[in-house]
């Protein structure tokens, strides 16, 4: 069983910090970082994300504007030292440049550093054309910024979410009054963050860092995974299947309806021990630390840092047509929030149900 940091990659708004804060409450054995990627993406030297592009005050105000994707790989290191074991959600659109550009690796990630930041070019004129996001040398089929080899030293899982809940969720966060606490003032369709998730997923298992076989709620019984269906290879990158990483992807509305038979799978499938508590934070302990690691997200974890934790929720998500959605859409939004809304949830719908075939059927 792998003892790896264990990876939870997710996209924006898919209850992840509640799944989050689960592990939280496991501080005798687990050390939780929280989206530590997000540092390099939007506010240091080799940010991907233009959202701060224009804005260096805020980018400095931040607190990160130094950070690296280097910096956030010794974070991990320093806090692993300690001696437990690392747990890390988080949006894995931070590691994969935006819109569909290729990508290369970062520059603070390779042996030479090269002119300092912009979402610029390589040297010749094919690469050019290709708007790589540094004038660094690219990884084949890699579609992140982080060499697979450092890739390799995550144990990676993915959660989900239905396009319908959590696109209008983010869409609210970019709005008044919330974009205001948030700091975001613009919803950007690119940061769905769905297509950079099947992409990575895909990646791993093409590379065996995840797979062939898929996890299950039931000890020991695996289900056997489509992994070689699609180009992938049922082969680890140094031939040994995947150094046992089962292929484990979790499905918001399951982790909402059956918290309990969805968490024990889990931590079954990474080599955690589960204990019933862990579905309980309610102590000014549990508040505090909540609260002072979700702090640079302001406006995006209110729900999760008020939450005492994680019961089956009293009603079942409630089937809806897309004319019912539109509808309500259109009433909390208007008809150009509705619009920009739809347009989102249908570009991302087939990689949400691609995704979701692997999920763990509860």
């Amino acid at each position: 069983m792998s003892n790896k940091p264990i990876f939870v990659a997710t996209h924006p708004r898919a209850c992840s910090t509640a799944f989050e804060r689960v592990f939280m409450t496991r501080r005798d054995t687990l050390q939780c970082i929280h989206e530590p990627f997000g540092d390099a993406f939007y506010f240091g030297p080799e940010r991907l994300s233009v959202r701060y592009e224009h804005d260096e005050k805020a980018r400095r105000e931040s607190g990160f504007s130094e950070s690296t994707y280097r910096t956030v790989f010794d974070r991990i290191a320093r806090e692993s030292a300690e001696g437990k074991r690392i747990f890390i959600k988080d949006i894995i659109h931070y590691l994969v440049p935006p819109d569909g550009a290729p990508a290369s690796i970062a520059p603070s990630l390779i042996q030479h550093t090269l002119p300092k930041r912009g979402i610029g070019t390589n040297g010749d004129s094919a690469q050019q054309q290709k708007k790589t996001p540094y004038n660094t040398p690219a990884e084949p089929g890699n579609p992140t910024v982080v060499p697979t080899s450092l890739l390799a030293g995550f144990h990676f899982t993915f959660l989900i979410r239905d396009p319908h809940y959590s696109i209008p969720s983010y869409y609210r966060c970019t709005i008044p009054p919330l974009d205001a606490v948030t700091g975001f003032y613009e919803f950007y369709p690119s940061e769905a963050g769905y297509d950079e998730l099947r992409r990575v997923f895909d990646y791993l298992r093409q590379v065996g860092l995840v797979g062939p076989k898929v996890a299950s709620v039931e000890n020991g019984d695996h289900r056997n995974g489509d992994a070689s269906s699609n180009g992938a290879t049922t082969n680890g990158a140094n031939g040994d299947h995947g150094h046992g990483v089962e292929i484990c992807v979790i499905d918001a509305d399951d982790l909402l309806d059956h918290p309990e038979t969805v968490i024990r799978a889990f931590c079954r499938s990474v080599g955690v021990e589960y204990d019933p508590a862990m579905l309980k934070w309610d102590t000014e302990e549990d508040q505090k630390i909540a609260k002072a690691a979700f702090e640079k997200w302001k406006g995006f974890h209110e729900d999760a840092i008020e939450s005492t934790g994680l019961k089956p929720r009293c009603e079942r998500k409630s089937h809806k047509s897309e004319e019912e959605f539109d509808a309500e859409w259109t009433q909390r939004f208007g008809e150009k929030g509705a619009r920009i809304i739809r347009e989102t949830v249908d570009r991302n719908m087939a990689d949400y149900l691609y995704l979701k075939q692997f999920a763990l059927k509860v």
